[in-house]
């Protein structure tokens, strides 16, 4: 992996559309009265100032259904895609791993990242979300990303605290342990 495309969803949990997600549930669970019964947990609303509000969008804050919702919703916004993205339009390789509304791709090639950005951007869109701009950066990756920053001018970076966690990502996705060029091991977490 040579770019390494780190993205944030901003506001994830007060954006996520009760419409998608009351589809993506029922896509997912059989059983009726479960899901009845975690959309009401989704329109529960919110106590301010001792007055209770509907809520038309978001999950519940600090409920312990939240991660749960977050991560359904995002299989089918985000996960789901990748694999069909890079499937249709990569020829490099690319993987990647997601937690909640954090995600780390890695891309063989400069103008995938690019591209894969550019359409990411229109996808989450049509989902009432958007990218957070200061927290989503594509990153040069690798063994010579420092020597070849410094001489195209970027001056020396010493590594921070992302580029050590993007390292252990970069890692671990080789080994298998997650969704890697459409094909996975047997110990491949998959993402739900």
């Amino acid at each position: 992996m040579n770019y390494v495309l780190d993205l944030d969803i901003r506001s994830f949990f007060d954006k996520v559309g009760h419409d998608h997600m009351d589809k993506f549930v029922r896509h997912r669970i059989g059983d009726e009265r479960l899901i009845r019964l975690i959309l009401k947990w989704l329109k529960a609303g919110v106590m301010q100032d001792g007055q209770w509000f509907e809520t038309q969008e978001g999950t519940p804050q600090g409920a312990v259904i939240s991660p749960l919702l977050a991560n359904l919703y995002l299989h089918y916004v985000l996960d789901l895609w990748v694999q069909a993205w890079r499937k249709k339009v990569a020829h490099g390789d690319v993987i990647g791993v997601r937690y909640a509304d954090d995600a780390v791709l890695g891309f063989q090639h400069r103008e995938e990242a690019e591209k894969f950005l550019v359409d990411l951007q229109e996808r989450v869109r049509k989902f009432g979300l958007e990218l957070h701009p200061e927290k989503t950066r594509l990153i040069e990756f690798g063994r010579y990303a420092a020597e070849r920053g410094k001489s195209v001018g970027k001056g020396s970076r010493k590594p921070s605290t992302s580029w050590v966690s993007l390292t252990s990502v970069g890692r671990i996705t080789r080994r298998g342990t997650s969704w890697c060029c459409g094909r996975r091991s047997a110990s491949a977490w998959r993402p739900s």
